[in-house]
């Protein structure tokens, strides 16, 4: 059995802290945690297939629940209110999510082999290859259509928003996406030649459909951000792809207009 990813739930343990800081729980939230907990107990069941599928579905139920805050009992504290980062900018608000950290939890303590350790050194070139490709694709893209433009700066908000954008979002959509999706695909399609590519792929999609509500423009821009974590992961692990990911962010972030131009 795979050791559990203790420094990766140290993160999400101080992130979530974090998030409890600036908001509070009504019992209810203890129902999400209980079926959690259920699915967890079933997918370690080794010798029962059907329980262990049970489990994923319903892991997999609670986490589109949770990602679009359906279940009850999180009260999300705003962190940053309206604001325009830049003149041009559309205002952009912030609350740090209390119920999307879960969905990290479950999986480092359900599912350790999502982290794919990797050596620090090839875990840093693959975190450099992964950046810099979803960097030339997204923020390239998002220049190319208008999106964007060159806008340096850093509000005073910064730092709240690098410890949310970090420990709150990247990380727990990395270990879904890349850690669970793309991982448990390539452990599907090992049998296949081209099965690592495949799974990159299609996580790529989903990741990329899952930003279908701010419009076409952001599925294709985070679809092509998404090859460039898969990449990361596939050759670095989970490390590679949340640092990838990261950085992008924080590129987009500091150096661009953010959100996007009104």
């Amino acid at each position: 059995m795979p050791a559990l990813p203790w420094p990766y739930l140290a993160f999400l343990s101080i992130g979530y802290a974090l998030a409890l800081a600036f908001g509070h729980l009504a019992w209810t939230a203890a129902i999400s945690v209980a079926l959690l907990l259920f699915a967890g107990y079933a997918v370690r069941q080794q010798q029962t297939p059907v329980g262990q599928f049970l489990g994923h579905a319903l892991f997999v139920v609670m986490a589109l629940a949770l990602a679009l805050h359906w279940m009850p009992g999180f009260f999300n504290g705003r962190a940053i209110a309206p604001q325009r980062f830049t003149d041009d900018a559309v205002p952009f608000a912030m609350y740090l999510n209390q119920d999307k950290p879960l969905i990290g939890f479950w999986l480092l303590l359900a599912c350790p082999w999502i982290v794919g350790r990797r050596s620090f050194r090839l875990s840093l070139q693959a975190t450099a290859l992964g950046l810099t490709l979803s960097a030339v694709l997204a923020l390239g893209g998002a220049m190319l259509l208008g999106m964007i433009h060159w806008a340096p700066k850093w509000p005073e908000s910064a730092w709240i928003w690098v410890l949310n954008n970090l420990l709150l979002v990247t990380l727990v959509e990395e270990a879904l996406f890349r850690g669970y999706i793309q991982g448990g695909l390539s452990r599907r399609f090992k049998h296949l030649n081209y099965g690592d590519n495949l799974a990159l792929i299609l996580a790529s999609l989903l990741f990329g459909l899952v930003h279908a509500g701010a419009g076409w423009q952001w599925v294709l821009l985070s679809g092509m951000a998404g090859v460039g974590y898969g990449l990361a992961y596939r050759f670095g692990g989970l490390g590679a792809a949340i640092a990838a990911h990261f950085g992008l962010n924080l590129l987009h972030f500091a150096l661009f207009t953010y959100p996007m131009l009104a």
